[in-house]
């Protein structure tokens, strides 16, 4: 499975572990990049120093490569923008917001920059301004979403770049990838599938609602504040639907759900917590290791492929 992704990242396989906010951490991110993969720390929120210390602990699991994501929003994103530099983190991918501003910085330091990108537009933006490769998420995934779906964003995007595009977005198996391929994309960002491997150290509770859960039971609450988040269906997303429908403000809804990832994935509240998920948990049906999960999706895409 080389492709132009496995040759710039210096992977084995074209598979990127999702940056998932409280989910991302160094036990999954140096199990997925020990397996083949590329693993991903999540910043999220955390400032530099909680980042500082997920790398060095990666670094004592693992000799692969392996980035962090960071959200650009953050208030501490100029902190993890410098401890990436002075950690000798090698792939950076980023989110909520554009990159353009640290990316002269990164790219002195050999810093691999791949931006999540939701449509043309942006990532022809990503392009201009430095970056090495761009991911292409479609509607399908879990968290924080745009509106174009997959199948119709990754051959849009291969045709409007140079750079090698990684499709996300409702990929569970090797018929997945195999899809990917067609569609012109050099790798895969998976997610969902990797919050229930053995290394993730999410709740139980969080685990078993991705395995029991059906093809209709995600929903996206926020469309109305421009702020879409796509979720297993439970009590709060059924309470912010009600109040989104009834009108309520940016802020009563955004108060509904602080701190809602949290409770989910720490404290294993899967009632009143986010638990963010894209839609192919109906395909998630047992809990494997890294590794276990790698080797069973390039086998499936392998023998599809016929290579």
């Amino acid at each position: 499975m080389k492709t132009k992704l496995t040759e710039l990242l210096g992977i084995q396989y074209p598979i990127i572990q999702g940056g998932m906010a409280w989910v991302a951490e160094y036990h999954l991110a140096a199990a997925v990049s020990e397996a083949g993969g590329l693993g991903l720390i999540g910043a999220a929120s955390a400032p530099g120093e909680w980042v500082r210390e997920q790398v060095r602990k990666a670094k004592e699991l693992t000799t692969k490569p392996f980035g962090v994501n960071i959200m650009l929003m953050s208030p501490y994103a100029d902190e993890v923008a410098g401890v990436i530099v002075e950690e000798g983190v090698q792939v950076v991918t980023t989110g909520a917001g554009s990159p353009e501003k640290y990316m002269s910085m990164w790219k002195e330091a050999g810093v691999k920059v791949i931006p999540v990108t939701a449509s043309v537009a942006l990532a022809r933006r990503m392009e201009r301004c430095g970056a090495d490769a761009v991911v292409a998420e479609g509607t399908e995934s879990g968290g924080h979403i745009g509106e174009s779906t997959t199948m119709t964003l990754i051959p849009q995007v291969v045709d409007a770049v140079e750079l090698p595009v990684i499709a996300a977005g409702g990929i569970a198996d090797g018929r997945g990838i195999a899809a990917a391929f067609m569609l012109g994309a050099q790798g895969v960002q998976m997610g969902t599938c990797f919050i229930v491997t053995k290394e993730s150290q999410v709740h139980e509770n969080y685990k078993k609602c991705i395995i029991k859960a059906k093809d209709i039971d995600t929903r996206v609450t926020g469309r109305s504040t421009g702020h879409p988040v796509r979720a297993l269906r439970n009590q709060m997303t059924k309470e912010y639907l009600r109040r989104e429908q009834e009108g309520a403000s940016f802020e009563e809804l955004e108060n509904l759900t602080l701190g809602g990832l949290r409770k989910a994935v720490v404290e294993g509240d899967v009632i009143n917590g986010s638990v963010m998920s894209g839609q192919i948990a109906g395909l998630v049906k047992e809990e494997l290791s890294c590794e276990e999960l790698i080797q069973k999706l390039v086998r499936e895409t392998h023998a599809l492929l016929g290579v």
